[in-house]
């Protein structure tokens, strides 16, 4: 499912890359924001800890409102359609309560791992480190959980408080595979600072690449819960981790077909 799951994902980005790009660079307008404001107020002598915090406050809000409506359009790239920038616009009337809501989450993350965290290490004591453990960990399984969060909130009926528990639900029961989407995109993220050569994974796949594939995967592990609703025996029966994937993707193999690299490159030789 995996395989499949990154193969959809190449093609369907391939197939509109002009789009993903123009929305990774909006996105890079956007993030300027927290990124570089916040510096800039220090080199014009502004030192200001409650102003920077909220310009950085703000930009993030911002940063997940955008990234709310990249993600809302990635969905039609999932389901083997495609979007336009007037929907993509369109799309923040629907989810810019949704993209706020998780601005606030990644807001206190920040303030986890810039404040609270160092203030925990700094007691230096076992109780200190105890503290600093439980916030990390914590931390973490929510990064894992609601990483799914603008997909799950799109696809399954847009309540908030609802998405955040489904999130959580699709996360416990599906663990390693949350935890390998976790890893991969973390990488993803990554790579461009820690290989200077890699800093077209920016733009290529960037932001809307990685909900892309989070789109993508929630949508495919969904059949599972399709296949359990059709098949009630089979979790009463506690076979619910045997689920026949290359049954459940056999459609989806046939509408995503297989391209050589001769289809990618030259498409019209087919």
């Amino acid at each position: 499912m995996i395989g499949f799951l990154i193969q959809k994902t190449l093609y369907d980005f391939w197939d509109n890359m002009f789009k993903m790009v123009v929305i990774n660079l909006g996105f890079l307008l956007v993030a300027a924001i927290p990124i570089f404001l916040p510096g800039l107020m220090d080199t014009l002598g502004i030192s200001s800890m409650p102003l920077e915090m909220a310009i950085t406050g703000i930009g993030i809000l911002a940063c997940s409102v955008y990234l709310a409506a990249a993600s809302y359009s990635m969905s039609s790239i999932s389901d083997y359609s495609t979007f336009g920038f007037a929907a993509l616009f369109g799309s923040f009337k629907h989810t810019w309560k949704a993209g706020l809501v998780m601005g606030l989450f990644v807001f206190l993350l920040f303030i986890v791992a810039t404040i609270i965290l160092p203030f925990y290490l700094s007691i230096e004591s076992s109780f200190g480190l105890l503290l600093a453990a439980v916030v990390f960990w914590v931390t973490i399984f929510g990064m894992i959980s609601f990483q799914f969060y603008f997909s799950v909130y799109t696809r399954l009926g847009g309540k908030i408080g609802k998405s955040f528990k489904k999130c959580m639900i699709l996360s416990m029961d599906n663990s390693g595979f949350a935890f390998f989407l976790f890893i991969h995109n973390l990488i993803v993220i990554l790579l461009p600072f820690v290989v200077p050569f890699m800093l077209f994974f920016i733009i290529i796949p960037g932001p809307a690449g990685i909900f892309l594939y989070i789109d993508e995967a929630v949508r495919l592990r969904l059949l599972k819960y399709d296949w359990l609703e059709a098949n009630p025996e089979a979790a009463a029966s506690g076979k619910r981790k045997k689920i026949p994937w290359e049954e459940l993707l056999v459609e989806e193999r046939e509408k995503t077909g297989h391209r050589t690299f001769k289809n990618f490159v030259f498409p019209w030789k087919d």
